[in-house]
């Protein structure tokens, strides 16, 4: 078996990078030495999982964007102004949150779908996109971006490219030990439901909403279990309310609970609709990260983090610096550290560190009901 994930993990990536390679200046260059050094890592840890694939928006998304016609794009300074080799397309100052996830499971950082060459790829690939949603309508403000069904059926791609080499059994046998990570869900909140210019507030109440769209969830992920996901690491939105974004639509002080309110509900569901795929799919894992309680205990106890600023960007204009977003060689702050949030909208790489350790190995009450260290251990094929 483990020479069958070797093969595997090398022909999914080489078949699929080779038909897909671009050429762009704001790719990741593979020198990520010192970008593990900063996550912490500390050394060389054994491999957990063969490959780790992610799906979702833009606080995950690492360059998905770069070539597509949207204004949803970070591949210009002074976003990556921490990463080693500078802007790719990560909407941070530096690291991401799969990112640290990635280092904890042993493996290097995993590549974007549209910029994977056949020797960044060997461990997974990742399919997220700025201004990307549940919903294919969510983000079109930004013009061009990948919905999730769109990031599920890249993901099929590179299955069949790979399934005519291989079979189908031994497809399956490899892929249900790899991780799939999915965080959907804040986008179809910020660029839908509470923008004007989309019907859905008008369509549906707060509950109705939530529904709606765990409906659709629940349809998606049962569709990457039917291509062979069974490890899954489900995000819930964080708590929307208290970005500067939001911060800069009101007092910009408190954080929003009208917003934050919105959220909950579809939070709710979300862990319910976890608790039913795995007592409804043989074989299935699925986990739960609670963002939103993880980003409330930073924000209500900054400092025992080291954050001094919580309700700015580090990086933006106006008030909270919130309400245009980073620009093009603006100066961001110089204590980067000490902000929760790098932009508008996204955390700084300090954040994101927490935050991805915290999903590794933290307890359950922050991730059920196991944590990924424990998912990534997890034999699936005892009952």
């Amino acid at each position: 078996m483990a020479k069958l994930l070797s093969l595997l993990v090398v022909a999914v990536f080489i078949v699929c990078a080779s038909s897909l390679l671009v050429n762009v200046s704001c790719q990741d260059g593979g020198d990520y030495g010192d970008v593990i050094g900063e996550a912490g890592r500390g050394g060389t840890r054994k491999e957990l999982v063969p490959a780790f694939f992610i799906f979702g928006d833009s606080l995950i998304d690492n360059g998905n964007n770069n070539n597509l016609p949207s204004f949803a794009k970070a591949n210009y300074f002074p976003y990556g102004i921490d990463f080693n080799g500078g802007p790719t397309g990560r909407f941070s100052n530096g690291l991401t949150m799969v990112d640290v996830i990635a280092q904890q499971l042993g493996l290097p950082l995993i590549p974007p779908y549209s910029q994977a060459s056949p020797d960044q790829a060997l461990h997974g690939v990742n399919y997220a996109s700025a201004a990307a949603g549940i919903l294919d309508i969510t983000g079109r403000n930004f013009v061009s971006r990948i919905p999730f069904d769109q990031q599920i059926r890249n993901f099929q791609t590179t299955l069949d490219q790979i399934t005519d080499n291989l079979g189908a059994d031994d497809v399956a046998a490899a892929i249900a030990k790899c991780l799939f990570f999915v965080g959907m869900g804040s986008n179809d909140y910020l660029n839908n439901y509470l923008l004007p210019n989309y019907p859905t507030s008008r369509q549906y109440n707060t509950q109705q909403y939530a529904t709606f769209l765990v409906q659709q969830y629940t349809r998606q992920l049962t569709t990457l279990y039917n291509l062979g996901a069974r490890r899954f690491i489900i995000s819930g939105v964080g708590s929307l309310g208290c970005i500067p974004s939001i911060l800069a639509q009101s007092d910009g002080e408190g954080c929003s609970d009208s917003v934050n309110q919105l959220i909950i509900p579809f939070n709710t569901n979300v862990k319910a609709m976890m608790n039913k795929l795995n007592a409804n799919l043989p074989g299935a894992k699925f986990i739960y990260l609670d963002i939103y309680k993880m980003f409330q205990n930073i924000l209500t106890n900054p400092r025992v983090y080291g954050f001094t600023e919580v309700n700015k960007g580090c990086c933006g204009i106006g008030r909270n610096k919130g309400q245009i977003t980073c620009l093009p060689f603006q100066t961001p702050c110089a204590n980067r550290k000490q902000y929760v949030f790098w932009d508008a909208f996204h955390p700084t790489e300090a954040v994101n560190i927490i935050l991805g350790k915290l999903a590794f190995s933290g307890k359950n009450d922050v991730v059920y009901p196991l944590n990924i260290q424990q998912l990534a251990a997890l034999d699936l094929d005892q009952p």
